[in-house]
């Protein structure tokens, strides 16, 4: 990986991929062969939206390396309530970190912060944009479960909003698998998402019903509908509730499916899915932790892996 900052999904090669998934394999395998290696590295949390899984697995991520964390804490609770401006935010903690995590509700807000800093930014959610960290570990998942190629995935939910499904859909045009896109037509990929993945190669099919392709699938990635991404809330009371799987749902599907969730989950998967040997998404979440320190690992020594 060459460049300084993760934005977007779309910076990632094949090569890149692999070579942060495998760096977290052999972490995963030995943490503490990495348990001093950043005792001095000190990462910033800059989150402008709620998150537990993302920051907390940073935070567990860099203090496994030996580092520490410094945090801005809430909205409310900083600067930003006086009107301090997200660039002026970022090139202040800058000077206390060696580099930063930021989560923001605009679209684009990390790729404007990383013009002006010089430290890595690590792009941790921009309202409906990328979650690139989080395709990683999903990436991860999925190759530990199934492996990376000759693979039918399911994508399931909000696709719309869902920064999520905009960078693991992006990231798997680098491997041999059909992304099949299921969702009510007024959640369906943006045209532009649709676009990009057209010119990048991408077999993908769109559905508005699980039961016709589910029975063909060896991952389904489930999202929930975003309530927060709605500028509508009549439009989100309309769909609410549409798109849930349980046991009986999983009748259909092959027995070795890989049930994901980037959660938080509302309704969309029963509990009592969570028993079976399907559900992945708590082993998905447990990931974040050594797919981020291989992540920071990369960032951090400039690109060496």
């Amino acid at each position: 990986m060459r460049q300084d900052h993760l934005i977007t999904a779309t910076q990632l090669s094949r090569a890149d991929i692999e070579a942060v998934l495998d760096r977290a394999a052999e972490i995963d395998a030995d943490p503490g062969a990495v348990a001093d290696r950043y005792r001095e590295a000190v990462l910033a949390l800059c989150f402008f939206e709620p998150s537990t899984r993302t920051k907390m697995s940073f935070e567990t991520a860099i203090k496994r390396l030996g580092g520490s964390t410094t945090d801005m804490g809430t909205v409310e609770s900083s600067s930003v309530k006086k009107g301090e401006s997200l660039a002026d935010t970022v090139r202040v903690v800058e000077g206390y970190a060696d580099a930063l995590v930021l989560r923001h509700p605009s679209e684009g807000a990390a790729k404007m912060a990383a013009e002006f800093v010089d430290v890595p930014v690590i792009n941790a959610g921009d309202g409906a944009g990328q979650h690139p960290s989080q395709t990683l570990l999903d990436l991860y998942t999925i190759r530990e479960n199934v492996g990376l190629d000759d693979l039918s995935i399911g994508i399931m939910g909000d696709l719309k909003y869902g920064r999520t499904v905009h960078s693991l859909a992006e990231a798997l045009t680098n491997f041999d698998v059909r992304q099949h896109f299921i969702s009510p037509e007024s959640l369906k990929l943006p045209r532009s998402v649709r676009f990009d993945l057209h010119n990048s190669g991408a077999q993908l099919r769109e559905h508005t019903d699980l039961e016709e392709v589910l029975p063909e699938l060896d991952v389904l990635y489930v999202t929930r509908i975003q309530r927060e991404r709605f500028p509508d809330e009549t439009e989100y009371e309309q769909i609410a509730g549409e798109y849930q799987i349980d046991a009986d749902t999983l009748e259909l599907a092959d027995d070795d499916l890989a049930v994901m969730h980037p959660l938080p989950r509302v309704d969309e998967i029963d509990p009592a899915v969570d028993s079976l040997s399907q559900a992945t998404y708590f082993e998905q979440a447990h990931n974040g932790v050594p797919v981020r320190m291989a992540l920071l690992d990369v960032l951090l020594s400039e690109g060496e892996l």
